[in-house]
C-alpha cells in the first residue's frame, strides 16, 4: 500500500500558486479543511486530492460564485451546480454587464467633457441645439443659496419625478431680475432631461428652441465676480462685430457641490448672438 503524499501548507501553497493567508481564509470558512494537523506542531498538511478540490474553488470563483456559494455547493456533496443556479448567475451576470456598459460610457462622456472644459478657449462661438428642460423658478436670498436648493430640493424633486439626464448632464440658470442685485435674486434653474415630464408644483417642463449662435465663455471663480466676466464678454461681442440677443445662460461644472475652494469654481457664460 502507498504512503500518501502529505504536503505542508507551506508547500502547498507554492504548487497551487496561492497565498497561505488565503488558505486560512479557505479553512475559516470550512470551505478546504487541511488533510491533517498535527497535533503537537499544529502544522497543516494537504493531500494530492484537495488539489482538484482547490482547483474547483478557483473555477467557480472565476464563474462569479462566491466563497459562501461554492461551500453550499460542496456540502450538497456537488461541485457543478445546477442548470438554475447556472441560468441565475448568467442573468446576475448580464445585468453586471449592462450596469458596467453603462457606467463605462458616462465615465467616457464625462472624461471627454471634462478634456473639453480643460482645452476649450475663454471664447468661442457655438450652436446651441434644441432641447428639453426641467425647471424651477425661484427668489433667492443670495448666489450662495442656489448650491443647497438644487441638491436639498431640485434634485430630490427630480428624481421623484422619475427624470433621465443625458449625460454628461447640462444645466444652467437664468436671472430675471431687470437689473444687477446680489439679495433676492429672481432665478430660474433648468436642467437639460431626455423627456418631457408631468410638472409638478415644483418642477416645470419646457421646449427651449436652438440657439444659433452663441459666444461661450469660461469664469473661473466665485458667482459674486460674474460681473468682470461680462465685461470681459460684451468688449469681445462689440470688438468683433457682434449683437447680444436674447437671454443669457450661466451653466455650472464646478461649484459648491463638488470643489470647496470657490477660486476653483467653473462656470460657462453663454450669451446669445447676431
Amino acid at each position: 500500500m502507498s504512503k500518501r503524499t502529505k504536503l505542508t501548507i507551506g508547500e502547498f501553497s507554492q504548487l497551487l500558486q496561492v497565498t497561505v493567508k488565503t488558505l486560512r481564509h479557505y479553512e475559516q470558512k470550512g470551505l478546504l479543511l487541511p488533510d491533517e494537523v498535527d497535533e503537537w506542531t499544529g502544522y497543516r498538511y494537504y493531500s494530492i486530492d484537495q488539489m482538484q478540490k482547490l482547483q474547483a474553488i478557483r473555477d467557480l470563483q472565476r464563474l462569479g460564485f462566491s466563497l459562501d456559494e461554492i461551500k453550499d455547493l460542496f456540502d450538497d456533496n456537488s461541485h457543478i451546480p445546477s442548470i438554475q443556479q447556472l441560468t441565475e448567475k448568467i442573468k446576475e451576470t448580464e445585468a453586471q454587464l449592462k450596469a458596467l456598459i453603462a457606467r463605462c460610457n458616462l465615465l467616457l462622456d464625462w472624461r471627454n467633457a471634462r478634456k473639453e472644459m480643460k482645452t476649450m478657449e475663454k471664447f468661442s462661438i457655438q450652436s446651441l441645439p434644441e432641447i428639453i428642460v426641467a425647471t424651477h423658478r425661484e427668489i433667492v436670498p443670495n448666489y450662495a443659496a442656489l448650491g443647497p436648493l438644487c441638491v436639498e430640493k431640485i434634485g430630490p424633486e427630480m428624481q421623484r419625478l422619475g427624470c433621465k439626464c443625458p449625460p454628461p448632464g447640462y444645466c444652467f440658470t437664468v436671472v430675471h431680475n431687470k437689473e444687477y442685485t446680489l439679495t433676492d435674486i429672481d432665478i430660474e434653474y433648468c436642467e437639460q432631461v431626455e423627456e418631457m415630464g408631468e410638472d409638478s408644483a415644483f418642477i416645470q417642463f419646457k421646449r427651449l428652441p436652438a440657439v444659433p449662435k452663441v459666444l461661450r465663455m469660461k469664469h473661473v471663480g466665485p458667482y459674486e465676480r460674474f460681473y468682470e466676466s461680462y465685461i470681459e464678454a460684451f468688449r469681445y461681442i462689440e470688438e468683433h462685430g457682434y449683437k447680444p440677443i436674447g437671454q443669457h445662460r450661466t451653466c455650472y461644472i464646478y461649484g459648491a457641490w463638488n470643489q470647496e475652494d470657490p477660486e476653483k469654481w467653473l462656470s460657462i457664460i453663454q450669451i446669445p448672438i447676431e
